[in-house]
């Protein structure tokens, strides 16, 4: 739950709205004010993927480009920002210019008449991660049942005509349909793709994927078995390999994207 959610009814509802919709959007808070300015610390903005203040206030035109552009970056980064907003002679006291990131502060400009200075908090609010989840075997439904608490948005057995990069699929189908499962999982544009089943059954269907026409390299990109090697056997268990299994990789990619 974002901060917006339990603040205010009207953020609560806006911000419900763009989770149903898979929309990314922004919290922003004041947090420090020196001299004239028009919305005082605590003044909070709710603000959406192009950084257009959708509930809330946080000053006039004065604040509004420096927010915009935080937002953004946030929202791409995935990672919070500190903006400073300081009339231009302030910001050369302190020896740094607009644009300059220091300390995890990244400074602005303030070019209107109260010359106000305003530090603003930016935290993005991502969509969550989704899980497809094809199969309805006990691992399937122990994946639909704890996926949510770690934060996933589950969806089970899509069509395969929504692509979704930040898709993570499992394939639990126990033998109902485990070919054309894979066909479909194989056809999205996923992040992830694992099949739950033994080493020699998937090497089984890894050889009629390939005489369906599908290639080597897209066959090689499904986990099988699918989850990560802690000794599981009860369907819990192995739901929980898989999970660390999709959070590992998430985490991992996510820490290159910000290298």
């Amino acid at each position: 739950m974002t901060p917006a959610e339990v603040l205010r009814d009207d953020f609560a509802e806006t911000a419900r709205e763009l989770r149903a919709k898979g929309e990314p959007f922004a919290f922003a808070t004041i947090v420090r004010t020196a001299g004239s300015t028009a919305a005082k610390p605590g003044a909070k903005a709710l603000l959406s993927a192009d950084g257009t203040i959708l509930q809330g206030f946080l000053g006039g035109g004065c604040t509004r480009g420096a927010v915009k552009r935080a937002a953004l970056q946030a929202l791409q980064e995935g990672v919070p920002q500190l903006v400073s907003v300081a009339p231009e002679d302030l910001l050369a006291e302190k020896g740094v210019a607009a644009g300059d990131e220091v300390d995890g502060v990244r400074f602005a400009r303030n070019g209107c008449p109260s010359r106000g200075t305003v530090d603003i908090f930016i935290e993005p609010c991502l969509p969550l991660p989704r899980l497809v989840v094809m199969g309805a075997s006990p691992v399937a439904q122990a994946l639909v049942a704890v996926a949510p608490q770690f934060h996933w948005s589950v969806v089970v057995e899509p069509t395969s005509d929504r692509p979704d990069q930040q898709s993570f699929v499992v394939v639990a189908t126990q033998g109902q349909g485990d070919l054309d499962a894979l066909k479909s999982a194989l056809s999205m544009n996923t992040s992830y793709i694992a099949f739950v089943g033994s080493r020699r059954k998937f090497a089984t269907l890894s050889e009629k994927l390939l005489a369906a026409g599908l290639d080597q390299a897209s066959i090689a990109r499904i986990h099988a078995p699918a989850g990560l090697d802690i000794g599981a056997v009860t369907p819990e268990e192995i739901a929980l390999s898989i999970l660390a299994q999709m959070v590992r990789g998430r985490r991992t990619a996510m820490r290159r994207t910000d290298a």
